[in-house]
């Protein structure tokens, strides 16, 4: 591990003062313990010891303390919120990591080998040597239906998930359709249902028999968990009522012209509704016409 002398951020200036990516070397070690258990048990629940940062918590210290612990020499870092890179909140962690790692960050996917991510998953396809880290404001899916934490943990051990099955149905009886807009729960291994953090819909495909590596942090929580490679990760769902993503049927990105990616809406003082994508690399990827390779 680099000394705090010999630590430099990306524009050459010394920083002094910080250890190694912020955090200390117990703090990393403890959370990487954490990691392996969760990574051994996809979709469980593994408590750890949720550290200070310089970031209130609910703004994503849950994720920013896993992106520090495993970052190191040679890593490229890649910070979104929301999918886009220019967001403060996505600037302000990229500043963080690149003043005390002194680490190259980027804003193009395919050149990053962490993801620390805002609710959204990137367009383009990850692979088997990037790992995406998930900020999560609340990792407990059965708290809609159960309270107590305690419960909650029994139910897991348990896998005694008939509330929360109860609860989509009654889903179903007022709506008519599946409830939930985004953060819908998944089954991980046919064993633990997990809240995928509050990614929209369209991401939720992504996350089964992916080859990347998914980590979620709730620093708030204090919880930690993982979706590792090739993982089966399925919707909640009934035979007759079918988990479906979000449409933008007959809407194109103003930017890009895409019609098949995950869009936000902006409404002018006129009235006017424009559609934009999401992911801010992948629409300055495709105005530039390079290619790209997508979830399929």
């Amino acid at each position: 591990m680099a000394s705090v002398a010999e630590l430099t951020s990306v524009h050459g200036e010394a920083v002094r003062g910080y250890s190694y990516g912020f955090l200390d070397a117990v703090s990393k070690r403890e959370i990487r313990r954490s990691l392996l258990k969760a990574v051994a048990i996809p979709g469980y629940q593994v408590p750890f010891g949720s550290r200070e940062l310089p970031i209130a918590r609910g703004w994503g210290t849950g994720g920013l303390q896993v992106t520090l612990s495993l970052l190191g020499p040679g890593d490229v870092i890649k910070v979104i919120d929301q999918g886009d890179d220019a967001s403060v909140n996505a600037q302000n962690l990229r500043r963080l990591v690149e003043r005390t790692s002194g680490l190259q960050t980027t804003i193009e996917t395919g050149e990053a080998t962490i993801i620390q991510t805002r609710h959204r998953i990137p367009e383009e396809k990850l692979r088997e040597d990037q790992m995406l880290v998930l900020q999560v404001p609340i990792p407990e899916p059965l708290r809609r239906v159960e309270r107590s934490v305690r419960l909650a943990r029994q139910m897991h051990a348990e896998r005694d998930y008939s509330r929360m099955w109860l609860a989509i149905y009654e889903d179903i009886v007022r709506r008519g359709e599946l409830g939930g807009a985004a953060g819908y729960p998944v089954m991980v291994n046919d064993r633990f249902i997990m809240a995928p953090s509050p990614i929209p819909r369209w991401d939720i495909p992504k996350l089964n028999m992916a080859d990347a590596l998914f980590l979620f942090g709730a620093g708030r929580e204090k919880r930690l968990y993982a979706i590792p490679p090739y993982t089966r990760v399925v919707p909640l769902e009934f035979e007759d009522y079918r988990f479906e993503i979000e449409t933008f049927e007959g809407k194109a990105c103003a930017r890009c012209g895409a019609t098949d990616t995950f869009m936000d809406e902006t409404i002018s003082i006129d009235g006017d509704k424009t559609y934009t994508c999401s992911d801010t690399a992948y629409c300055e990827t495709v105005q530039m016409g390079r290619e790209v390779t997508r979830w399929s």
